[in-house]
């Protein structure tokens, strides 16, 4: 059985750091794509960041490009978002996600066969 567990989740305030970590068991995903999305209660579910299949490349939303990083350590098949500089819009729950096929689009949720719970991320003003 396939899991992603997600961690690191808590409140923070403006301006603060935070780093998410995701972690798989059940299969492999070092040269899968993975991705982080978030979502707010009424809206669907955004694009965070992500890396391509087989690990090449990364993408970033706008919101979010220059303040998060995506990375990963494929020998405890973990992936991880370091997130600086956070706003009281990235207040959310943070899901990873993972696919086991090339996906069309690394930024489209649906593409993504396995989820985790999601951690909550909130940042106060």
């Amino acid at each position: 059985q396939v899991r992603l567990v997600e961690s690191g989740g808590g409140l923070v305030q403006a301006g603060g750091s935070l780093r998410l970590s995701c972690t798989a068991s059940g299969r492999t995903f070092s040269n899968a794509a993975m991705a982080w999305f978030r979502q707010t209660p009424g809206k669907e579910r955004e694009f965070v960041a992500a890396f391509s299949w087989g690990g090449g490349s990364t993408a970033y939303a706008d919101s979010v490009k220059g303040r998060f990083t995506i990375s990963r350590d494929n020998a405890k098949n973990t992936m991880y978002l370091q997130m600086t500089s956070l706003k009281p819009e990235d207040t959310a729950v943070y899901l990873c996600a993972g696919d086991s096929y090339p996906p069309r689009s690394i930024r489209a949720s649906h593409e993504y066969d396995y989820w985790g719970q999601g951690t909550q991320v909130t940042v106060s003003s």
